[in-house]
């Protein structure tokens, strides 16, 4: 049942609009305001699925009450109630974001025809946001161990923030993962999702990549360039092996986190950005602080929230899902049959030491599936695994 809030300081307009809503229609539960400053508290303190909100009252406006509406619940639709001298002011709304407006006194079908509308585009609008949150399967993490299971809980309470994420853990373990899904989850989802790999690229050009040049700036630099802080404007940032960052580029990483603002290497001009920051790192990023490798205000300012990703050794009972799941995707792939594991070649393959982690895993299970027969088994795994 749909919850609908009327804030209209006439007592006879609320009357009618009451009668209106529930009597055509047994969905609805109304509820009534005779003010602004009231309705904004009770929007504050209870969920409403649609606001009917007259535009002149005293103590607080209509303006004033929608524009509090879309500071603290943007997602509920409001639909302005506007007396003859302010259809002016009802028009503005909806450029402020207002849904629709009708006039006094109000026309049965227009109000309905209104409501549900408003209703409609809510469902579609959460409906929209639900399906951005689904990650792709390209970036699925596979596992129900106990240790995957809290990373899971984590991003999904830490996704819809802005906070900044350090990812740790070996390589191999699927930290690009937890980044992709920190950022599929977000609010940040329609925007882009940039990836710099910090210790692939040489340390006198990582200011460039991260923050641009102007023509001029060094040998080589033949016109202006963007970098990829400015490539991630309004998404996130996703800094690989920021151990292996140079400490020229840490500070001015520490700067943009600090002010939200960049400078193109040659220019003295700021350039304003919004970007989420999520990092990751092999290395033990503590350690790397006492011996002068990384500075310690970056790290207290990268570290809001620590994942930690787990080596595959120490969740082995989810190599069965894992073999599973690449069997899967590289049938799939190669537009092949997908081949079968026997309990006793996973049981071996969930022995094994496996310093690659889960990287390694999945070459090992392509070259099985390459190498072995129909189904796995001990002797394919005997054979063509070397441990």
């Amino acid at each position: 049942m749909a919850k609908i809030l009327i804030i209209e300081d006439e007592a006879s307009i609320r009357r009618v609009l009451v009668k209106i809503l529930t009597e055509e229609s047994e969905v609805y539960e109304v509820f009534e305001a005779e003010d602004g400053l009231i309705g904004t508290e009770m929007i504050k303190n209870a969920d409403f699925d649609l606001v009917l909100c007259d535009i002149k009252m005293p103590k607080m406006d209509g303006v004033e009450v929608l524009q509090a509406v879309k500071k603290i619940k943007p997602e509920i639709p409001m639909v302005m109630i506007s007396g003859h001298g302010d259809l002016d002011t009802a028009v503005n709304t909806m450029r402020m974001g207002a849904f629709d407006y009708i006039s006094k006194p109000p026309d049965l079908n227009r109000l309905l025809n209104t409501i549900r509308n408003a209703l409609d585009k809510k469902q579609l609008v959460l409906e929209n946001k639900r399906l951005k949150r689904k990650v792709s399967k390209q970036f699925e993490m596979i596992g129900d161990s106990p240790s995957i299971g809290v990373i899971k809980s984590i991003i999904d309470k830490v996704a819809p923030t802005d906070a900044r994420v350090l990812i740790t853990g070996p390589n191999g373990t699927g930290k690009e993962l937890v980044a992709h899904w920190l950022h599929q989850k977000s609010n940040r989802a329609e925007s882009s999702m940039i990836e710099v790999n910090c210790a692939a690229i040489p340390s006198e050009l990582i200011e460039s990549e991260l923050f641009g040049h102007i023509k001029g700036a060094f040998t080589g630099a033949h016109k202006d360039r963007a970098g990829k802080f400015e490539a991630a404007n309004n998404g996130t940032i996703f800094l690989d092996e920021i151990g292996d960052m140079s400490l020229s580029a840490q500070a001015k990483v520490l700067r943009a986190l600090q002010e939200s603002r960049i400078q193109r290497v040659g220019s003295d001009k700021d350039i304003k950005v919004n970007v989420r920051i999520v990092a990751a790192t092999n290395k033990n990023l503590k350690k790397e602080i006492l011996e002068g490798r990384f500075r310690e205000d970056l790290y207290h300012r990268l570290a809001v929230i620590l994942i930690e990703v787990p080596s595959l050794n120490d969740r082995r009972n989810d190599i069965p899902l894992l073999v599973d799941y690449f069997t899967d995707k590289i049938a799939t792939e190669q537009g092949t049959l997908k081949k079968s594991f026997t309990q006793e070649a996973l049981n071996l393959l969930m022995s094994f030491d496996w310093t690659g982690n889960i990287r390694e895993l999945r070459n090992v299970v392509e070259r099985l599936i390459i190498l072995g027969e129909t189904t796995v088994t001990v002797s394919d795994v005997t054979s063509f695994v070397s441990k």
